[in-house]
């Protein structure tokens, strides 16, 4: 019989799963005392949380351990860059029931550290027991010395742009809801849900560019688009035709789907997107969507989007 987290005590168990967490370039102290000590030289810190519930935000038949420690780390992650900054740190919290696995919990480990790299430390944390699993992450993250890039700062005339993936998680959701997980050309989009893979890099990037707005995309791209745009007093519209892949538009077709609908509407896919005063060139990993307007609102095409619903909502059907 596996060994079930019930068998061991809180000690034996962080003592098996802490030596597979990472370190980070910016611990100063890690797991084991009261609090964790991260380093601060920028003397500001970008701090985030989120929390993944058991059969809210995953099933255990979807994936395994190792992708749900993977997407926990990455949503997390990406909302750090989204102001600019890189990450440096995670504390991690877990309720987990007693009859869940000892190997589980270790392969969450480990996906927590293939997604956080070698530069980023999960420096502490929480274990307590409950009915379901819940994983709470809270990330860390510097500024290097520059300005946090915030949502009200897009002015008329700037170019919207992405960077990451658009429609890929939704497509693997949809085809995870289907039981369609292992037909021909969606191992991509599956993928795409289980593990995202949020252009980190990209985050600085915007910020040394000259970004006027940023934003993770996870709830979807016209809900995002218009949080921007709400929040910095203008209107948005995207270009339709730009924001459909070729693996998109592969897994829409297999699973007989709307393509810009998982594009519009889709998120988790954690890019990044961004506006840019005209004329500026787009740093690395950014390609143009759209443009900011004077008038309120989202648009597609200069019309109404051609989508019922405007992304996730964690309040809603």
């Amino acid at each position: 019989m596996s060994e079930r987290v019930g068998d061991l005590d809180e000690t034996e168990l962080i003592a098996r799963f802490a030596p597979l967490l990472p370190v980070g370039a910016a611990t100063v102290l890690g797991p084991g005392d009261d609090a964790a000590v991260v380093a601060a030289p920028d003397a500001r810190v970008v701090v985030t949380t989120d929390v993944l519930v058991e059969d809210r935000h995953f099933r255990h038949v979807w994936g395994t351990a190792v992708d749900l420690g993977h997407r926990a780390a990455a949503q997390n992650l990406a909302d750090v860059a989204a102001m600019g900054a890189r990450p440096t740190g995670l504390v991690v919290a877990l309720v987990l029931p007693p009859a869940t696995e000892v190997s589980w919990v270790l392969g969450l480990a480990e996906g927590l550290a293939a997604a956080c790299g070698p530069d980023v430390g999960v420096v502490g944390g929480d274990l307590s027991s409950g009915d379901r699993v819940v994983v709470a992450v809270t990330a860390f993250g510097s500024l290097d010395g520059a300005d946090p890039v915030r949502r009200d700062g897009a002015r008329p005339g700037d170019v919207l742009a992405h960077a990451g993936r658009i429609g890929w998680a939704a497509a693997g959701y949809a085809a995870l809801e289907a039981g369609r997980a292992e037909d021909a050309g969606l191992a991509a989009v599956v993928q795409g849900f289980l593990r995202p893979e949020p252009p980190l890099a990209d985050g600085p990037g915007a910020a040394t560019g000259g970004a006027t707005s940023l934003i993770d995309v996870s709830d979807g791209l016209l809900r995002d688009a218009g949080r921007v745009a709400r929040a910095s007093g203008v209107g948005v519209d995207l270009e339709g035709g730009v924001l459909v892949d070729p693996v998109l538009r592969r897994a829409a077709d297999t699973l007989g789907l709307d393509p810009l609908a998982l594009a519009l509407t889709g998120g988790e896919d954690h890019g990044l997107l961004a506006t840019f005063p005209p004329g500026a060139p787009l740093p690395g990993g950014f390609r143009a969507v759209g443009r900011v307007l004077d008038a309120p609102g989202v648009t597609v095409d200069g019309a109404p989007p051609p989508v019922s619903g405007v992304g996730w909502d964690h309040f809603r059907p």
